[in-house]
């Protein structure tokens, strides 16, 4: 069996959006000849390379091939790399229906280092983020810490306002909760949710 159709064989039971590391393959091979069969596969299309040293397998349908959904990916890239990952505050302000506007690039919040990845034609920055900025990553109550921060400390008091609205008596305890871990101007604004 050839080093591509080994790493073929070890890639197929992983989920959507897996990430694939060259270091994770190197029982296959010598890494020079797994860097050489990863690029061979990302030639003939069985590979997608998302980044530096990072792939993830196309998705086939009766359509074709496309590439793994980004939130499938990032997803997949947390749990494999135990990194802490969270929309970032315009995607979240979205979410909680704090403003109409679609953000224009796919960025999320990363308690890792900063890098670009690229699945298929679409762009997606992970941009490193202060640990508050990354509170409870797939919660309402984070996300409305991450809107609040992007929405700014000028529109923090009609914000506050218009969370109150957004969220749930058990996600304002949580966002309350959290106030010690933020910056001043913000568990300051937060502290009128307790009322």
């Amino acid at each position: 069996m050839t080093t591509a159709e080994s790493i073929l064989r070890y890639t197929e039971p992983l989920p959507e959006g897996a990430p694939i590391a060259a270091k994770e393959l190197l029982h296959l091979g010598e890494r020079a000849s797994i860097d050489q069969a990863l690029s061979r596969l990302v030639k003939r299309g069985a590979l997608i390379r998302a980044g530096r040293g990072v792939y993830t397998r196309p998705v086939s349908s009766r359509f074709g091939k496309r590439a793994p959904t980004p939130e499938k990916f990032i997803k997949q890239l947390s749990a494999r790399t135990g990194e802490t990952v969270a929309p970032n505050g315009a995607a979240a302000a979205n979410m909680l229906g704090l403003t109409t506007q679609n953000p224009s690039a796919l960025v999320y919040l990363t308690s890792g280092r900063t890098r670009s990845l690229s699945l298929g034609g679409q762009k997606v920055e992970l941009r490193h983020a202060a640990p508050w900025m990354l509170l409870r990553p797939l919660a309402k109550s984070g996300h409305a810490v991450r809107a609040l921060a992007w929405m700014g400390k000028e529109r923090a008091a009609e914000t506050t306002m218009r969370l109150g609205g957004a969220l749930n008596a058990t996600e304002k305890q949580e966002l309350l909760s959290m106030r010690t871990r933020m910056p001043e101007w913000m568990a300051k604004e937060l502290s009128s949710l307790a009322a």
